[in-house]
């Protein structure tokens, strides 16, 4: 009976993400290994390197996601971002599969990840999207409006950028190193995800293109209620 007991105990240690006492936050990634992640969709590789998570681009691969077994609905998040200048990542938030095929090609197919992703790209000569919202294979592009997608410099280029979600009910909120981003309630997104995993993205590439890396780190949640 004790040894049954004990091994129970084991088991639900290994499943719940360890808690920093008092405040309230889940760590989702120990600095060593992808316990408490899955990879959904595509062939893009990752690995623990130096207390980071890496992916790594594979030519003719669709996108990736490496995803975490639990799922959120309110929630705060935290993560540090380091991206190559000729990559655009994200990380979904709510995310979920679809469990039926809705039409042909590869966003369409049983088991796509799909849902809200916090945009991360370099910002370039030009400036870039990070930090806004986008429907990853919803069928409606950008949730942020056209008008308020205006490219900006705020990711640092080559060096680790923090980044801060806030999700509460449709709203969903965005910071980049300390600069608010992005500040959106999107009712019709809410109604079918309204919780889900959180994700990480390595883009898709073309032939002739890569390999390149994208790296995350110090990874955290706090739920809200």
């Amino acid at each position: 009976m004790k040894q049954t007991l004990y091994l129970a105990v084991a088991i639900l240690a290994l499943a719940v993400p360890p808690t920093i006492p008092g405040e309230g936050w889940i760590e989702l990634f120990d600095g060593k290994t992808l316990n408490g992640w899955i990879q959904h969709n595509g062939y893009a590789t990752y690995r623990v390197e130096a207390g980071a998570i890496v992916g790594r681009t594979s030519i003719g691969s669709a996108n990736s996601f490496l995803c975490t077994t639990t799922n959120f609905g309110d929630f705060e998040l935290e993560f540090e971002v380091k991206v190559h200048d000729d990559l655009n990542s994200g990380v979904m938030i709510r995310a979920s599969q679809k469990n039926a095929s809705t039409g042909s090609g590869r966003n369409n197919a049983i088991g796509r990840v799909y849902g809200p992703q916090v945009e991360i790209e370099a910002s370039g000569a030009d400036g870039a999207e990070s930090g806004y919202i986008y429907g990853e294979a919803t069928g409606r592009g950008w949730l942020t409006p056209d008008d308020e997608l205006i490219p900006h410099k705020t990711m640092r280029d080559g060096e680790w950028n923090s980044f801060r979600v806030v999700a509460k009910g449709a709203r969903i909120q965005t910071w980049i190193n300390g600069k608010a981003i992005e500040d959106r309630a999107d009712e019709e997104i809410y109604k079918t995800h309204a919780g889900g995993f959180i994700g990480l993205q390595v883009h898709g590439i073309r032939e002739g293109k890569g390999p390149y890396e994208v790296a995350w780190r110090k990874i955290r949640i706090r739920p809200l209620n």
